[in-house]
């Protein structure tokens, strides 16, 4: 591609994937951001919660004063709760989707373009039918949450349903299905797809992105490993390059091709495509993107 990444794309970084240690809300924080604010490569990041309100105030003033594009992160939030919005039990999803919207709140204060969730367990063959209609109950609800306060969008994330997040929602003809359904009532209503979760539901990149083309508000770049005898097995994000993950240049270019074939990547709307990856333990995070960065640029010189 002859033309700058930056003329078809916001490209971000998912921050507490980056930086693990801010999952729980706390850490070092403002440090972090300052380094991706500093960095022109990227202008856009996806953070998650903040506990302490001084800290909070000021990400967003770094956040602002960087001119980055904000989206919001609960997948430390789910996991960490144990919150599904796709639960049978209705006391169960009802306090899921409660929940969630202070972080709504959260995500409109920090300015945040996207609000990225994820769903709850896959309950099995028998009672997938009556998930997914919970699914989308929770959506709606968190649809007009959000657009009732000009709130971001809320953006549906596919991940594995047997391999390690064991979740409900991931592959494309069920994005397909509840993108439609959610999108009939509520137009601030999207979908994610990520590369590195592409080898765990088992689809190519044509396979996962056709489908729900028309739907699509963001897109990860990341890693897998596949191989249950290796270190990092599962949805972990290594980095780029470790012994026996499934992504590296060839498979960048391929999910970016698609990208662009479906109008995704466009100059109208630039939307996010951030990497999501994760440094091993006493591996330097700021090494791990730099290589990232590297990678990315040789892929998108190829498409």
């Amino acid at each position: 591609m002859e033309k700058n990444l930056e003329s078809y794309m916001k490209m971000g970084i998912v921050h507490f994937m980056a930086f693990p240690e801010l999952a729980g809300g706390k850490g070092p924080w403002v440090e972090t951001v300052r380094q991706i604010a500093l960095d022109p490569f990227f202008s856009a990041i996806e953070i998650t919660h903040i506990e302490d309100p001084e800290t909070r105030y000021a990400v967003l003033s770094l956040i602002r004063l960087s001119g980055l594009s904000v989206g919001y992160g609960t997948h430390p939030a789910i996991l960490g709760q144990g919150l599904d919005i796709n639960s049978l039990d209705e006391a169960v999803r009802s306090h899921a989707c409660k929940t969630l919207m202070p972080h709504i709140d959260e995500a409109i204060y920090m300015g945040a373009e996207s609000f990225v969730l994820l769903s709850g367990k896959d309950p099995g063959s028998e009672r997938r039918e009556d998930a997914i209609k919970a699914l989308i109950k929770s959506l709606n609800e968190l649809c007009a949450y959000s657009g009732e306060k000009n709130g971001p969008n809320i953006v549906l994330e596919g991940f594995d349903s047997s391999v390690d997040k064991c979740c409900l929602f991931g592959p494309a003809a069920m994005g397909r299905r509840v993108a439609g359904e959610v999108r009939n009532r509520h137009d601030n209503f999207g979908l994610l797809v990520d590369l590195s979760h592409l080898p765990l539901i088992g689809e190519s990149p044509s396979q996962a992105i056709g489908p729900v083309k028309e739907s699509l508000m963001g897109a990860h770049i990341g890693n897998a490993i596949t191989d249950s005898g290796l270190a990092g097995y599962g949805d972990n994000h290594p980095p780029f390059g470790t012994p026996g993950s499934s992504n590296a240049l060839s498979e960048i270019v391929d999910y970016l091709k698609v990208l662009l074939e479906v109008g995704f990547l466009n100059e109208q709307t630039r939307p996010f495509v951030s990497f999501e990856i994760k440094p091993f333990e006493g591996q330097d995070p700021f090494a791990v993107i730099a290589g990232a960065q590297r990678l990315m640029r040789r892929a998108w010189a190829m498409v």
